[in-house]
């Protein structure tokens, strides 16, 4: 009998850092697995509480909703307490680089399957917000870890550098909001939500345009 499937939260504060600004933001992080092995998603401001959280399971991988610097902020610094790879879209490399030049990490791609915990997690790239943006799908949990691609009320920032409004939109319509209705969306920042909450609002958030 597998073990069952559990998401740990960890919320975790400090600063976004691009094009030259700074911002203050709380943000999340989900250690998805069971009670004997992990993927931690995203590794902002603190490892501390992050590796509290995971205790003495093994660590498969840390995957990375997208490269700006408050989502992989100590990346290398759990990769080395806890053995475990570093997984980014290499259409963030940029970004990474921007953080943790010259550090190393391995790479995934659309459509890349991860196993924990006797499911699949599926990569989606989701370009908008940055052009590596990806969500990670569980179908059979109805599961969706949205990174900065979706949040309650709409999609994420893209007033910055390597974003895109219109193909943010586009990557909502193709990959995220034709998924089931009751698939949760633990998002990147703030409280979650549910695909069948965001998906009527499409046209209003492409009038408003953001």
């Amino acid at each position: 009998m597998a073990n069952a499937l559990r998401i740990d939260h960890v919320e975790t504060s400090g600063k976004f850092k691009l094009d030259g600004g700074e911002w203050d933001v709380d943000n999340n992080i989900w250690i998805v697995g069971d009670d004997s092995e992990v993927y931690i998603i995203d590794a902002a401001h603190d490892a501390a509480p992050i590796l509290e959280k995971v205790g003495d399971r093994k660590v498969k991988g840390i995957l990375l909703t997208h490269g700006h610097n408050d989502h992989i902020t100590v990346a290398p610094e759990l990769s080395e307490k806890l053995d475990a790879p570093i997984l980014l879209h290499p259409g963030d490399e940029m970004l990474w680089d921007e953080t943790h030049h010259g550090i190393e990490h391995e790479t995934m791609s659309d459509g890349q399957v991860f196993q924990i915990a006797g499911t699949d997690m599926t990569v989606l790239n989701t370009p908008g917000h940055s052009p590596g943006s990806v969500c990670l799908y569980l179908p059979e949990a109805k599961e969706l870890f949205s990174g900065d691609t979706l949040f309650q009320g709409g999609p994420g920032a893209t007033g910055r550098s390597y974003s895109s409004f219109d193909t943010i939109i586009d990557s909502l319509k193709t990959s995220i909001l034709d998924l089931p209705a009751e698939t949760i969306v633990r998002t990147g920042h703030g409280d979650h939500t549910t695909v069948g909450a965001e998906a009527p609002h499409l046209e209003e958030w492409i009038k408003r345009g953001y």
